[in-house]
């Protein structure tokens, strides 16, 4: 029997006042094409997607969804004679695949689900790393799935943890694999590393989370081009609000420093979305609340020496649960950020936005979309995948109603103008 999930509630909400005022920038709307290029349906395929999807050299988009009759599926799309082609590629041994699957060492998928696996946390499990390879032989049947297994299962209570949260498993030049956990360790999270020998993975936990530091890593972690790890904890820090972090390897052990606390609701609250990296070692994220207009912020932390400065970029509008973007924001060629709101926008259903870097150092946020819950689906967790061509990729977690399920959800494609 599938496990239906309130999404509003997915990411713990917190509570927040606006303190003092920041500079805003005015929304500028422009015209976009946008296309639901797959609705669920609740059947094979699955329902309710999560995390965005994954694009190949070829353009193809590889996703999962959270929900199915049991575990979840994970799908891959492929463009022919200008359509979408939908194929479910397995179901993954777990429950609750919320985060994306991303392309490992030898060309296969990883990705990992919140419960699942052979662990004693609930009578689901503890969550699991998956893995899918594509068939080595031709397949001539209508559907063709590829075949899984689990790379590592989470056994709990204890160092390693249990459920990891939205996390889109990562690799370092060695081949090692690195995500989150949200109750390892002393129970706050922790970050682990899965280091592989003779076809076995072996996992170690690099930081423990002290409450004081964060707790409740919801996302994954990124890696410099040193093998440095950086990450959020959505909670916790001297003020409660969650932090930014960082891991260095020092060769006999890691390194653990908090690049920045949340002190209070202005600068946003919950960074519960992974950070990214540009080309000068500047991280970029976001808060899903908080922010002088509640709606969560976009910021950013730039190396000065020892320390970080931290500057809020855009602050949103918004109210409810967890109104602002939940995960990570994405890079195009010219260094514009994109990104999601999972409520906000015009009908507080949620929206996809852009962020300009103008020359003057300013940023200008411009609205690509606002879902109605209509054909277009709503609530979206989604990060935002860029192709080539500059097309942006996505999913709603809930919303596009039909005949199987009220909130199945859809993957959505913007061409810009």
């Amino acid at each position: 029997m599938s496990k239906v999930i309130d999404h509003s509630r997915k990411f713990f909400s917190l509570a927040f006042v606006a303190l003092c005022a920041l500079v805003l920038f005015t929304p500028v709307i422009r015209a976009q094409t946008f296309t639901v290029i797959h609705s669920f349906q609740a059947g094979a395929d699955g329902f309710a997607p999560d995390s965005g999807v994954t694009l190949d050299q070829g353009g193809n988009l590889y996703g999962t969804t959270s929900q199915e009759e049991g575990p979840g599926t994970v799908y891959r799309m492929t463009r022919k004679n200008g359509s979408w082609l939908f194929a479910k590629l397995n179901n993954p041994y777990g429950f609750l695949s919320l985060g994306r699957v991303v392309f490992g060492p030898g060309g296969a998928l990883y990705g990992t689900t919140q419960y699942g696996g052979n662990g004693g946390c609930t009578e689901l499990g503890c969550g699991l790393v998956y893995t899918l390879r594509a068939p080595q032989t031709f397949c001539k049947a209508v559907l063709c799935l590829w075949p899984t297994g689990d790379a590592y299962t989470f056994p709990g209570f204890g160092d390693l943890g249990d459920e990891p949260g939205v996390v889109d498993p990562v690799f370092d030049t060695a081949g090692n694999m690195y995500g989150t956990t949200i109750h390892g360790g002393n129970g706050s999270g922790n970050v682990w590393q899965l280091t592989r020998s003779n076809g076995v993975w072996t996992a170690t936990s690099i930081h423990d989370f002290n409450g004081n530091d964060g707790s409740s890593p919801q996302t994954g972690v990124i890696l410099d081009a040193q093998g440095n790890v950086y990450g959020t904890a959505w909670q916790g820090g001297p003020h409660g609000n969650g932090t930014v972090y960082k891991l260095v390897n020092t060769g006999s052990g890691w390194t653990f420093q908090v690049l920045y606390d949340f002190p209070n609701a202005a600068d946003g609250s919950g960074p519960s979305a992974t950070p990214i990296m540009d080309a000068a070692g500047n991280l970029y994220g976001a808060t899903f609340v908080g922010g002088v207009n509640g709606g969560g912020t976009v910021y950013e932390l730039s190396p000065n020496g020892g320390n970080w400065n931290f500057q809020v970029l855009y602050s949103f509008t918004g109210s409810g649960y967890n109104p602002g973007p939940l995960l990570s924001l994405s890079f195009d060629a010219a260094g514009n950020l994109y990104g999601t709101t999972f409520l906000g926008g015009a009908f507080n259903l949620g929206s996809v936005f852009k962020l300009t870097h103008n020359n003057n150092g300013s940023w200008t946020m411009t609205d690509l979309h606002d879902f109605t819950n209509g054909s277009d689906g709503k609530n979206p967790i989604s990060q935002v995948s860029i192709d080539s061509s500059g097309n942006l990729f996505g999913t709603t977690s809930a919303g596009a109603s039909n005949y199987h399920c009220e909130d199945c959800g859809t993957v959505w494609e913007i061409t810009p103008q």
